[in-house]
């Protein structure tokens, strides 16, 4: 198989010939922007330096799939947000949050063309034209959720839970509009699968709370969106992982937070599994050989798709990086060894 067919049959639960590897989040490294040229914060608003740097996760850490979108502040930027774009070794952040109310929040006309957008747009057409045919290639939006945070500030939203939830509503209900226009003309551009990243976190929104308020509105989401699609939140998300499967997603791209054996045995046939290797501590702090002990827990449990957690600390060593991929070939051996040997 291809890397591209690999990963994208693993992603919809189909049949695969070894273990891929790749994340719908960032890996960028400060060694990958040294070694290619393209460096933070340039490559967050350059498509070429863009689709540079994104080109790395295949070319150098040797994963099946490429995702160039490093920043989540893409569509905060282009909707009115002041963002500090960060620096070589630093992600970028929103320095406001503009709208108080959501009838406040204007989607520009021009929305796909401003600077933060229109990169992501020309990075995934270039993806396309060097690497399309062989690699799958991941587009990535911010739900309505994380968008919610950034247009109206993370704490004023989560108490609005409770004191307001009617504006939360017509929150979710305003900027899912920004999150399929973003989505659609990603999967336009080149993008063979869509990663929503929306970070309705257990650390700080409790199971109903998603039934209740945010899973409507991914149902909605999918139902518009007809390409492949992996949900990333962040945090523990153990007791809302049957909630995931009913809103209809492919493919979730879970935290170490969550034990890989309980996730596998919640969904299991229903919905397929990336990650989740700890950031923090195994690939930040530990040895390639911490690194393939905790990918080959996670394979061994049954997830589908080898990867970092989330988004890699800037500083990660591409050694820990590709040690992903070379405990996935490895457990791929094992297991022909043993059904050559069940024979």
């Amino acid at each position: 198989m291809a890397p591209k067919r690999r990963y994208l049959a693993a992603v919809l639960g189909g049949r695969v010939d070894t273990i891929p590897t790749g994340s719908p989040t960032s890996v960028a490294t400060v060694e990958c922007m040294e070694l290619c040229g393209a460096y933070f914060p340039d490559v967050h608003t350059d498509g070429h330096m863009m689709a540079t740097l994104a080109a790395t996760a295949h070319t150098i850490l040797g994963f099946d799939a490429i995702m160039p979108i490093f920043s989540v502040q893409q569509e905060a930027a282009a909707l009115g947000c002041v963002v500090d774009w960060g620096e070589k070794t630093s992600m970028p952040f929103e320095r406001s949050h503009p709208f108080a109310e959501p009838e406040d929040v204007v989607i520009p006309d021009d929305f796909l063309e401003r600077l933060s957008t229109k990169a992501v747009l020309e990075a995934l057409s270039i993806l396309r034209h060097d690497y399309g045919h062989r690699v799958a290639l991941i587009g990535k939006v911010m739900g309505p959720w994380t968008l919610s945070y950034h247009v109206n500030g993370v704490q004023q939203f989560l108490m609005d839970i409770i004191l307001n939830p009617d504006k939360v509503r017509r929150f979710l209900d305003k900027l899912k509009v920004v999150t399929l226009l973003f989505a659609k003309a990603q999967v336009q551009a080149g993008a063979d699968i869509i990663c929503l990243a929306d970070h309705a976190t257990g650390d700080l929104v409790s199971a109903k709370t998603y039934y209740d308020f945010l899973m409507p509105v991914h149902k909605e989401i999918l139902q518009e969106l007809g390409c492949p699609t992996i949900l990333h939140i962040c945090g523990d998300t153990t007791n809302r992982l049957q909630h995931l499967v009913e809103a209809g997603f492919d493919c979730f791209h879970f935290d170490s937070k969550v034990d890989a054996k309980v996730a596998r045995a919640i969904v299991a046939g229903k919905m397929s599994l990336v990650g989740n290797v700890n950031n923090s501590q195994t690939l930040l702090h530990g040895t390639p050989d911490d690194v393939r002990c905790e990918t080959l827990y996670a394979l061994e449990a049954g997830v589908e798709i080898a990867a970092p957690e989330c988004a890699v600390p800037l500083v990660t060593s591409n050694r820990n990086l590709q040690a992903i991929v070379a405990a996935a070939k490895e457990f791929d051996t094992s297991t022909i060894r043993q059904q050559q040997a069940i024979r």
